[in-house]
């Protein structure tokens, strides 16, 4: 008889590990990423442009507005003597086929009132391509 607390009677513990479980899993993830596969590769067309295609517009003509501190304006560089020539420059520029940007760049010290008296401008004169530049200014 085996006395009490012995390990003469105790079976061997195993060693190695039972790697069946591991490879079917692993054939079931390649059958899954075969399947899926096919599903991710598809064609994307592409429609270049042929040898004959028209040229894109060349360098569009760009008008500087800057708004100085006390609220005057300066086109291109040129001081602008009051609202109404503002107002005759815009008509001017709202009435040509291929109208210029227009790049407003107020001054940090400028008031509110003038750069909005710009904008209000430009919109009802019908000017499409005006846009805030220098804002970088304004980050604090």
């Amino acid at each position: 008889m085996i006395p009490l607390g012995s390990d003469e009677g105790d079976a061997e513990v195993m060693v190695e590990i039972n790697t069946t479980p591991l490879v079917d899993v692993l054939l079931v993830l390649l059958v899954m990423l075969i399947i899926t596969i096919p599903i991710q590769l598809h064609a994307v067309s592409l429609e270049m442009p042929s040898p004959g295609a028209p040229q894109p517009p060349g360098e569009p003509k760009i008008v500087q507005l800057d708004v100085t501190p006390n609220g005057a304006f300066t086109w291109n560089g040129e001081f602008v003597a009051d609202r109404g020539e503002l107002d005759a420059r815009l008509r001017e520029a709202a009435s040509q086929p291929d109208q210029p940007e227009i790049h407003l760049r107020p001054d940090a010290r400028a008031k509110y009132e003038a750069v909005a008296a710009a904008l209000a401008s430009a919109q009802r004169l019908g000017l499409q391509k005006i846009g805030l530049v220098g804002s970088e200014q304004f980050a604090r």
